[in-house]
């Protein structure tokens, strides 16, 4: 990398990181790590989570859209900690690619600072690298760590799930950031690469209200904030995110033995977005069902008595939600009615 290319870069990112900071951080600048120090809890529990964009990257670059990028990796990580009762505290990122582009790097984490700002997360630190040879000429790779903190008892583990549990969905806002290699394939000439495959992105649907873009790029939800307030008025024994594997991928890993999640397909309804990937690629319903969301972005497992005041609080709370099923007795797993 050009060393002053490097050093632009460097001092862009430096600026806005700075923004983000919040009671805790200890950073000053030039440190090799880093530095937060944890206060105000009696007996906390760290989660961490590490993940990537994936290939979202790449219709990102077809139309030029890197903040949403920034954005979905601070949901991403956010969401994972929250699966165990966390609050997200701070992150560390990573970007590469062949050739980085400043203009490039700036988006991303804008996108990112922004986020950080709205969910209280600082950024604070990363690390920035050019791979000529390992990645294709345009690509970019971004990934992140998040760190939250939870007090031990009041930790998510699932373990506290019995039958006769209700599971709450909450609304995805589209893909999020799994699947898009099958999206791709499905909606865009050249499996989303080239002009025509930009043509196609540019394009709006039959039936839907924006361009196939937008709906393919729309951002990876948080869901941080509203539901770390629900935890607060109501026992929550469960908490999923629906990344790859979809809803009975990651429903199945909170489940204790002896217990089994039903969910009714008809109790909220599915963005078309979804069907018009199955339609034209042709894909079996199972498969669907195994690789996007399918509307659902974040599943909870609360005791029956109290699903319709979670659904109520979620709602005020800016986001969309439903009662989708329930906890029943026996072999561990997850059924689709």
């Amino acid at each position: 990398m050009d060393l002053e290319v490097k050093e632009t870069i460097l001092a862009g990112i430096g600026a806005l990181a700075r923004s983000t900071l919040r009671e805790g951080v200890l950073n000053t600048g030039g440190e090799f790590g880093g530095l937060f120090r944890l206060a105000g809890y009696r007996d906390p529990v760290l989660v961490t989570s590490i993940d990537g964009v994936g290939t979202k990257t790449r219709l990102a670059g077809l139309l030029g859209r890197w903040d949403v990028i920034g954005a979905d990796i601070v949901a991403h990580g956010a969401n994972d900690v929250l699966c165990h009762g966390a609050a997200p505290l701070f992150m560390v990122d990573y970007i590469a690619a062949e050739a980085l582009d400043p203009a490039v790097v700036a988006a991303i984490v804008q996108g990112m600072v922004l986020a950080c700002r709205q969910q209280g997360i600082a950024l604070i630190g990363g690390e920035t690298a050019e791979m000529p040879g390992v990645y294709r000429p345009l690509a970019v790779d971004v990934a992140a760590c998040t760190v939250g903190a939870v007090e031990r008892d009041r930790l998510v583990t699932g373990r506290a799930i019995r039958p006769g549990d209700a599971v709450v969905g909450i609304a995805s806002g589209g893909l999020h950031t799994n699947g898009y290699s099958l999206a791709r394939a499905a909606l865009l000439p050249g499996n989303g690469s080239g002009d025509a495959a930009r043509r196609a992105l540019e394009r709006t649907p039959g039936g839907f209200s924006e361009t196939l873009g937008d709906a393919l790029l729309r951002p990876h939800r948080c869901y941080a904030r509203a539901v770390l307030e629900l935890t607060g008025s109501l026992e929550v024994r469960g908490i999923v995110h629906v990344t790859g594997g979809g809803i009975p991928g990651n429903l199945v890993r909170v489940l204790p033995e002896g217990c089994r999640a039903s969910l009714e397909r008809g109790r909220w309804p599915v963005p078309p977005l979804f069907a018009l990937i199955q339609r034209r690629g042709r894909i079996a319903d199972g498969e669907m069902w195994r690789t996007f969301n399918m509307g659902l972005g974040l599943l909870l497992v609360v005791p029956q008595p109290e699903a319709e005041r979670a659904v109520a609080l979620l709602e005020r709370g800016g986001e969309r939600a439903w009662v989708t099923g329930e906890i029943r007795g026996g072999s561990r797993g997850v059924e689709l009615v």
